[in-house]
């Protein structure tokens, strides 16, 4: 691990106010928080959705959930929502990223319903195929695929459609694919944009109608493909209007697979 190379981890982990970060990922940060207005609330914005939607797919049965992408641990993670729902959910964590995998296993060494594997989304044999994942995970009953805030860091020659492809005919009918991802903005994302693709390599701002292309095959649920804080927003929760630049940053949208 090159600590002088930002990574994407851990950029977000100190958009969240973790601690396991590095001065060239706070560097990245520090420019994404110049461009951004109340830049933090992008990440707090999508932890929270990410709750919701692990909440909503508790609430129609789904016992076991796939994390692709998961980054470090910080707050309100999957495994935690999952199972204060229900004790028995399962919850696999998949990262390619070596920070990961040792904070994952520290924190849950004790927790025998949930693990973290490192392998690269983007090979999803090895993925699916993982002696560790295939242990929790039963390919016979309804899965919860998550993909959030990762489908941006591929490129369109890396074709993020063919693999959220892969992975929704790999999960049974039933199954749920959530997914957040960086929207366009124009002009006002595009240098936005740019730091995400110079410094760490990756981060393609995408249309609404893209990012709607990633569920072809699905049933989209209501209310679509929307900004982070206009997806099913808790009861408690005030949703400000109009919604604030940083919350326009990211969007949301679950599908089922009939």
């Amino acid at each position: 691990m090159d600590t002088a190379v930002p990574s994407v981890a851990r950029v977000y982990d100190f958009l969240l106010g973790g601690k396991d970060n590095f001065a060239a990922d706070r560097a990245v940060a520090a420019k994404l928080l110049e461009l951004t207005p109340d830049g933090v609330d992008v990440g707090l914005f999508n932890r929270a959705v990410l709750g919701r939607g692990v909440r909503y797919m508790a609430a129609q049965g789904i016992d076991q959930f796939i994390d692709l992408g998961a980054g470090l641990p910080t707050v309100q993670n999957t495994h935690e929502v999952a199972q204060s729902r229900n004790p028995q959910a399962k919850v696999v964590y998949v990262d390619n990223d070596p920070m990961v995998l040792v904070h994952g296993r520290a924190l849950l060494a004790e927790n025998e319903h949930t693990t973290v594997i490192t392998a690269d989304l983007c090979a999803p044999d090895e993925v699916l195929d993982n002696p560790d994942l295939r242990a929790l995970i039963d390919f016979n009953r309804p899965v919860g695929l998550l993909m959030v805030a990762v489908l941006h860091h591929l490129d369109d020659d890396q074709r993020p459609d063919e693999l959220v492809a892969r992975y929704r005919d790999a999960i049974p009918s039933g199954s749920f694919v959530f997914i957040t991802h960086f929207i366009d903005g124009g002009e006002e994302t595009a240098e936005i944009e740019r730091v995400f693709l110079t410094d760490l390599g990756s981060g393609r701002f995408r249309s609404f109608d893209e990012v709607r292309g990633f569920f072809a095959g699905l049933d989209l649920l209501e209310p679509g493909v929307v900004y982070n804080p206009l997806w099913r927003p808790d009861p408690t929760d005030v949703v400000a209007a109009p919604i604030s630049f940083a919350g326009k940053i990211i969007a949301a949208g679950l599908a089922r697979k009939p």
